[in-house]
């Protein structure tokens, strides 16, 4: 019998077991295609019928005793996503590398699976490695004093910098492939017609001089300095709950 939860979504969680393995087909083959399907061709191509294609000779029905719809496959493709992502039995002695540490694993597996920054908002968090990976942010910032609840909105905003940053890269690649501007000859001159526009407008002195030299850092930089902010204003509230005592 399928269940929902108390708001009405199906959680693949919630469901009975999968049936008994047929033939070479079981739960885990059906999750490790889509998830080749989504790093291989994107997400736009993880259709049932290309995870079944990607089996051998089933059909979609076939994947569907399984997983039992599709978002019921995207609940499990997230958590096998998220069990990539190594976790310490414990929270360390240096809380700041503690999530520093989650954070950078986070993005590299986001790297290697872009998807997951699409869909990861659009399923609730209920997947046991899901929920033991924000376990252990909470676990790592309530030892340091702040109340769960504030240690679930710091977390919030740490995941935030991870699948914002994991989309906007993801999206910018996107672009430059149909662009063409991962050829540096076609990027120098897309930057040319930019600081030609920045000129003749006369009035962005900034942003003609930024295009007639540009500079800064790689994404990967600027990720690392987004979490640093991010860390540094956590200490900063984390003080706050030891001088009140909370």
């Amino acid at each position: 019998m399928r269940k929902s939860t108390p708001g009405g979504i199906d959680l693949i969680w919630t469901q009975p077991p999968p049936p008994p393995r047929q033939r070479a087909l079981g739960r885990d083959e059906i999750v490790t295609a889509a998830i080749g399907v989504a790093d291989e061709s994107g997400l736009d191509a993880m259709t049932m019928k290309a995870v079944a294609a990607r089996l051998g000779d089933y059909t979609p029905m076939a994947l569907y005793r399984y997983v039992h719809n599709k978002d019921g496959l995207v609940d499990l493709m997230l958590d096998a996503a998220a069990a990539e992502i190594p976790l310490p039995a414990q929270p360390g002695p240096d809380w700041r590398e503690d999530l520093r540490t989650l954070a950078m694993d986070s993005r590299r597996m986001i790297g290697r699976h872009p998807w997951f920054a699409r869909l990861v908002h659009t399923r609730p968090p209920a997947g046991p490695h899901m929920m033991r990976r924000l376990e252990f942010m909470l676990a790592v910032l309530t030892r340091r004093g702040a109340t769960v609840a504030a240690a679930m909105t710091y977390a919030a905003l740490i995941d935030r910098h991870i699948t914002g940053s994991g989309l906007q890269e993801a999206e910018e690649a996107r672009i430059e492939r149909r662009y063409g501007l991962d050829d540096s000859a076609k990027l120098f001159a897309a930057l040319a017609t930019l600081h030609e526009l920045a000129a003749a407008d006369g009035g962005l002195p900034h942003l003609t001089g930024w295009f007639a030299q540009p500079s800064g850092p790689t994404p990967a930089e600027q990720f690392t300095l987004g979490l640093g902010f991010l860390l540094d204003g956590i200490a900063g509230r984390l003080s706050s709950h030891a001088a009140d005592g909370v």
